[in-house]
């Protein structure tokens, strides 16, 4: 359905690529290293992702047909953004304050062609059980989440154990809004 397209996943996240290859869609990857990802600190926890992504498309110059792809994926508690954890400490740290709480995670995409951008962002709420220490010191030494916004990635032993409810996008959580980008690219077709 988008063969008028070469698309470009701009990004080196094994599970956006599994996401984005699950919606059988022929892409490649490339990404520009040392993109910064910072923001302005008066911006709004819901605008974060989504400023993130158009900030990685400018480091992007489509040429031709290309459709690039671009997203940033952020967890919010309350106010508060959890990036990804520096060490173990940090992890664990993001882990406790998630502990028997709801939470946002927020996936912000950018859709840019050679002659349009198009950005929007997808909220989704998680709600985990509370943790022992046992079980966040066991997660944190397995799984090593150390590439993942808020310190832990939904689809693994955590997310197994720990989710109580979900109102969202399940992949969104994992990072890539799927269905939504999906809907979106159709739109480009017109």
């Amino acid at each position: 359905m988008f063969e008028n397209y070469k698309i470009i996943l701009a990004s080196n996240s094994p599970r956006r690529k599994e996401l984005l290859a699950a919606l059988d869609i022929d892409f490649e990857v490339k990404v520009v290293p040392g993109i910064e990802e910072s923001y302005p600190q008066d911006l709004p926890v819901e605008e974060i992702p989504q400023y993130i992504s158009r900030e990685k498309a400018s480091a992007y110059k489509a040429v031709g047909n290309e459709l690039i792809i671009t997203a940033d994926t952020v967890v919010v508690l309350g106010k508060e953004v959890l990036g990804k954890p520096d060490d173990d400490a940090d992890a664990i740290r993001m882990l406790r304050k998630l502990s028997g709480k709801t939470h946002r995670v927020i996936t912000g995409v950018t859709l840019t062609t050679v002659t349009k951008q198009h950005s929007f962002h997808v909220t989704t709420e998680v709600t985990f059980k509370p943790f022992t220490e046992e079980e966040i010191s066991y997660y944190v030494r397995h799984y090593h989440p150390f590439d993942k916004a808020g310190a832990y990635g939904i689809q693994e032993w955590i997310g197994y154990i720990g989710v109580t409810g979900l109102k969202g996008s399940f992949f969104n959580v994992m990072g890539l809004p799927v269905q939504r980008i999906y809907e979106e690219m159709l739109k480009l077709k017109d």
